[in-house]
């Protein structure tokens, strides 16, 4: 089935569509116009995978506003319409509720409100690179601008990233290492080692060596400042370790949305918690964060990529993400 958009051209829509119906959950490619309404419209050339993803491809869903939806809350594309951006702007796409309550970027093209457009200072040829980067590379980067405005600078010491295997923590490492920092790499994954040197981490640790001293308040004062993508009890264990003056930059919850801790690392240490969204993130931010990001692009960025799935593939690809058999990002590659 083709429709046309605008009167003026012809668009593909074929979309990965998620339905839950009576508990029983499906996920299936069909060719059928999108339900969402907007004053722009993108020719979607990639999107990625995230955690947040899988959370929508489950059964009972906790992030899933809507019984039957296309999936995909990120992607890049081409402008086909919008109020004040000529055709064929290339634009990353995220934000509100596309790919959790209306229809999401796993398709030939999507219709939303142009405050979920970004112009990318790239070229077509690097699309698959702006992909890589996508949501994560956005929250790694603002995390990153959040400690160097905290004042943490290279040189300071090391800066630890948790997660460093998944999407946020990868690209952190990748685009730390590229600005100067000395990146201490902590990971649940051992085998991962390797990679993550690859990346830019000067050394790789486990989990348990994030912090030390438990029978104290404080451990010793390790890091110069942190990008934590776990939360919980690691960012607990980050918040009495950090230097004096140090700051970490938190945007996961994986391990736990709650953080039990003293408030002796905030009054003995001047330490500080900065918390990162990358949902509801003004436009204006977003492109300074998009420029940066950018700036950073060089081709060898496409080893992040871990491969590229078509719609049939997103079941198995989701499962993966989902159970850590991954390694940086999966993207989608909708036609």
């Amino acid at each position: 089935m083709v429709h046309k958009l605008n009167g003026s051209y012809p668009v593909g829509v074929a979309r990965f569509i998620i339905d839950e119906n009576d508990q029983v959950l499906t996920g299936t490619v069909l060719n059928e116009p999108t339900s969402a309404l907007g004053d722009s419209a993108v020719e979607l050339v990639y999107s990625a995978l995230n955690f947040k993803d899988a959370l929508v491809f489950a059964s009972p869903s906790r992030v899933r506003r809507a019984p039957r939806l296309t999936g995909g809350i990120e992607g890049v594309g081409i402008i086909r319409r919008h109020p004040s951006l000529p055709a064929g702007t290339p634009v990353i796409i995220w934000g509100g509720g596309i790919g959790t309550s209306v229809d999401g970027c796993f398709a030939d093209e999507i219709v939303c409100d142009h405050s979920y457009l970004t112009p990318l200072a790239c070229s077509l040829d690097n699309l698959d690179i702006a992909m890589a980067y996508g949501i994560a590379g956005f929250t790694a980067m603002a995390s990153i601008d959040a400690l160097l405005q905290h004042g943490v600078q290279p040189g300071d010491g090391e800066v630890l990233v948790t997660g460093a295997s998944g999407g946020v923590g990868s690209l952190a490492v990748t685009l730390l290492a590229r600005i100067g920092f000395h990146v201490v790499a902590a990971s649940g994954s051992p085998e991962h080692s390797h990679w993550l040197r690859e990346q830019g981490a000067t050394r790789c640790i486990g989990r348990d060596e994030i912090s030390n001293r438990a029978e104290r308040v404080l451990g010793e004062p390790l890091w110069a400042g942190a990008v934590d993508c776990v939360g919980g009890d690691t960012l607990h264990a980050i918040l009495r370790s950090l230097r004096y003056g140090g700051a970490v930059a938190a945007s996961g919850l994986v391990a736990g949305s709650e953080l039990h801790t003293t408030v002796y690392p905030f009054i003995t240490r001047n330490v500080a918690l900065l918390g990162i969204d990358a949902v509801e993130t003004p436009p204006e931010r977003r492109l300074d964060i998009w420029n940066r990001l950018c700036d950073l692009m060089v081709p060898d960025d496409r080893r992040l990529i871990d491969r590229i799935v078509a719609l049939d593939d997103l079941p198995d690809a989701l499962a993966d993400l989902r159970h850590g058999r991954s390694r940086g990002r999966i993207l989608v590659r909708p036609r």
